[in-house]
């Protein structure tokens, strides 16, 4: 399967965005819609990864923080998980917030457990103790760039 990463930049594509997301985080994960789509949705750079036919496959988002550059909504959708598509999304936004925002910034996101080891590939690392956001287990991880 050959994936593509792109930045969003027109409404069907952001649609494709939300649809994922509603089905990874409000239906499968029970998070409140409410809680998922938030005052950021259009001051974020949102990213869609699809296949060579064009069928969304995930999303993420990055956006800039009072702490920082935020990266959050990495969602794929389940026909998707273990194909590389989470890999392709982080390197997407790191190579874009880097191409934008240049060096020296720190990144950081609050990262469901279960993606941990996904972000460690890309060198963010643990700081701080566990919580419950949306009641899911998050950490935060952070990276210098």
């Amino acid at each position: 399967m050959k994936i593509s990463v792109s930045v969003v930049e027109d409404e069907a594509s952001l649609k494709k965005v939300f649809d994922i997301r509603e089905e990874v985080f409000v239906v499968g994960q029970n998070v409140s819609r409410e809680e998922e789509f938030d005052e950021f949705e259009d001051t974020s750079v949102h990213f869609l990864a699809t296949d060579e036919e064009g069928t969304p496959l995930g999303t993420a988002r990055w956006r800039e923080a009072k702490d920082g550059i935020k990266l959050e909504r990495f969602a794929v959708l389940g026909l998707a998980r273990g194909k590389g598509v989470g890999t392709l999304l982080v390197a997407a936004a790191l190579k874009d917030i880097e191409s934008r925002k240049g060096r020296g910034n720190l990144l950081y996101m609050h990262a469901q457990l279960t993606a941990v080891p996904l972000y460690k590939k890309f060198d963010f690392e643990e700081v701080g103790e566990q919580f419950l956001e949306c009641d899911i287990w998050h950490v935060t991880m952070q990276k210098q760039i």
